[in-house]
């Protein structure tokens, strides 16, 4: 481990805490354009349930009924609150973002983006453990990471940018879901503690990324607000 993603791990909780997790739960809600775009409801206080060793996540409500979308590595299904299957799709990313994808996406595609967004986000210190992510450090207050085809991301290669204390502040990728245009910022506005003394990020919003690196202004592609958070050993 490099020597920032080493001060980023201990500012997150610390190795042991993540070598231990075995999930992550939270709270959120989500919107912006980019739900728009997609002629997608926002996610309004939804329940996240993260596997934090594999790209597993539960959203619950992931539609108007109440069911739960859940990405399982590459594929993603729909249950009900009694866990009977309602739909699925193996192996979503090869249909993005081509076809009807380009004008509209439903609730398995939807999934599948709040799934990965969310598990990359909110596991995020337990990414730095993986023998799988290379990280390396550009910067004093930098990390790249290239991602494996095997794990659902916005791109394979990312940009990490930390505070001195160690605490994420930017994260720069391609949201190639939507197509190689599509080039964003997403910055950090605040950090929260929860009850066991954990920071986690609290408030998140996503711009466009000007050719300098800095975020535009607008318009809001996504904005992220999480209620409550705690990691499970």
């Amino acid at each position: 481990m490099t020597p920032l993603g080493a001060r980023v791990v201990e500012a997150y909780g610390g190795r042991a805490l993540w070598e231990a997790a075995r999930t992550v739960r939270l709270e959120l809600s989500a919107w912006g354009w980019a739900f728009r775009l997609k002629w997608r409801r926002p996610l309004r206080r939804v329940q996240v349930l993260l596997d934090a060793r594999a790209p597993i996540a539960r959203i619950t409500p992931i539609d108007r009924r109440g069911s739960t979308g859940v990405l399982d590595g590459t594929g993603v299904r729909i249950e009900t609150a009694d866990g009977e299957l309602v739909a699925a799709r193996p192996e979503s990313r090869s249909a993005f973002p081509y076809g009807r994808r380009a004008l509209w996406w439903d609730t398995l595609d939807q999934t599948y983006f709040a799934g990965y967004a969310a598990w990359n986000y909110f596991v995020f210190p337990a990414l730095l453990l993986r023998p799988d992510v290379a990280w390396t450090q550009i910067s004093d207050q930098t990390l790249e990471a290239r991602f494996p085809a095997h794990l659902p991301t916005h791109s394979p290669v990312q940009a990490f940018h930390f505070d001195a204390r160690g605490l994420l502040r930017q994260h720069d990728y391609t949201a190639e879901v939507f197509g190689g245009w599509a080039r964003a910022a997403h910055v950090v506005r605040a950090h929260a503690t929860n009850a066991a003394g954990i920071p986690y990020t609290s408030r998140r919003r996503v711009t466009p990324r000007r050719p300098d690196g800095s975020p535009a202004r607008g318009p809001l592609l996504v904005g992220i607000e999480v209620r409550a958070y705690d990691v499970v050993r």
